[in-house]
């Protein structure tokens, strides 16, 4: 499977739980209209039966169930990729600007710089994390 349709099946199905949406699920039905127009007046109703199993499946935390639907639309995308590799630049476009868009104005505001620096000598180990590091070892 080509890794643009693995990115963006996964971004698709994770940005339904996002404030943006509306706006990338317009986007979605825009992109498939231009490359697919047969499937163009389905995808907004797929999407919005996707977004509905995937907010139920989250909220039973079947993660089972997302990958499942995930799967299913990397698939979808894959198929549209094999019939015209070249749609994989826009498709790649797609995901960059409107799926998967980065942080807004607002957040890079907020982002700070964190430096860590560490060393090991002999035996010992170091352990470095920007948030959550969970470890576990036998004994």
């Amino acid at each position: 499977m080509d890794p643009i349709v693995l990115a963006a099946g996964g971004a698709l199905v994770s940005a339904m739980a996002t404030d943006g949406w509306q706006h990338a699920r317009a986007a979605v039905v825009a992109w498939f209209r231009r490359h697919n127009p047969e499937q163009a007046d389905n995808i907004y109703a797929d999407l919005e039966v996707l977004r509905g199993q995937v907010a139920a499946a989250r909220a039973e935390a079947d993660q089972t169930t997302e990958q499942t639907l995930v799967r299913a639309w990397r698939a979808r995308l894959q198929q549209l990729l094999d019939g015209d590799p070249e749609l994989a630049v826009e498709l790649r476009r797609l995901l960059e600007e409107h799926i998967n868009p980065g942080p807004s104005l607002e957040e890079q505001a907020q982002v700070r710089s964190v430096v860590m620096r560490a060393e090991a000598h002999d035996n010992s180990r170091v352990y470095m994390a920007g948030r959550d590091q969970y470890i576990t070892e036998g004994s």
